[in-house]
């Protein structure tokens, strides 16, 4: 079922990024915020820098929100019918600790050819500007994979602090901001330049992002990652299917997830050195 306009598809394609897309209904992600809370209660610690990783392999609410209908109508609109998730990954800012995502591109790391992927962000909470939502640099997918630096900081909620080299980062360059209402969510191309501020609000700001691509994309690592088919058929196999979870962290899925993460880990590992520089 097609959801997004012909301008919505175009603005797409012409800018790099759209949004809000209306997925669930206020009360709908009241439920999903629930199944966070209870997950980070259950493992003892908050989905944080480096415990923020696929989370739809060991908890039904990401489960059952990467498969929304409607989010996934509208990545088909983008990408195609044959559809896999590649990755997830939670980002919750509390308020006063300063966290932030500095200016990069989500396909620095993922080794995909060809780079066709489509990262949805769904606010779990309300994501106004003064909450820290994304920016983004207008048009800039079209300047392909850009030279990136690691200088990791504690506040940085890049697990390796990748950024932008300065001199490609274009800083007088148009940006907009992706404000979101909790159960809306915003799409962004691989290439698309962007970042997050600080959380300025007195709550906590949640989302998750899921990345998204076209069955035929395969990875040039020597690493074979997961992925799991959301819809459609699967006539290439490039990726290790994943499973859906059916028991809360239970041990099949985390037995599921440990193998997951290492192979994707991995991969990130082999693709650092041609896009990526240690900052000295």
């Amino acid at each position: 079922m097609k959801i997004l306009t012909d301008a919505q598809v175009r603005k797409y394609q012409d800018e790099g990024f759209v949004y809000p897309v209306d997925a669930m209904t206020p009360e709908e992600m009241a439920e999903i915020r629930r199944g966070y809370e209870a997950s980070e209660r259950m493992q003892g610690f908050g989905f944080t820098k480096g415990r923020n990783f696929k989370p739809h392999l060991l908890y039904k609410w990401a489960d059952d929100l990467s498969h929304n209908e409607r989010l996934l109508d509208a990545v088909e609109d983008l990408i195609g019918p044959n559809v896999l998730l590649l990755s997830t990954a939670c980002f919750p800012k509390n308020p006063g600790e300063g966290s932030f995502v500095a200016w990069h591109q989500d396909g620095t790391y993922f080794g995909l050819e060809p780079p066709v992927q489509v990262t949805a962000w769904a606010a779990i909470s309300d994501a106004p500007v003064e909450a820290g939502c994304m920016e983004v640099v207008i048009g800039s997918h079209k300047r392909g994979q850009l030279p990136h630096i690691e200088s990791p900081a504690e506040t940085n909620m890049l697990s390796l602090g990748q950024t932008i080299e300065d001199r490609y980062r274009q800083p007088d360059a148009a940006t907009e901001f992706m404000a979101l209402r909790a159960g809306q969510i915003s799409f962004h191309d691989t290439n698309a330049v962007h970042r997050s501020g600080p959380n300025r609000v007195p709550y906590r700001r949640l989302g998750i992002s899921m990345n998204f691509i076209p069955t035929h994309v395969k990875p040039v690592m020597a690493t074979r990652p997961t992925a799991m088919l959301m819809r459609g058929v699967d006539e290439y196999h490039h990726f290790v299917p994943e499973r859906r979870p059916t028991v809360e962290a239970g041990e099949a899925e985390r037995t599921m997830h440990q193998m997951a993460d290492g192979l994707f880990r991995q991969g990130h590992r082999e693709q650092r050195e041609k896009h990526t520089k240690a900052k000295v």
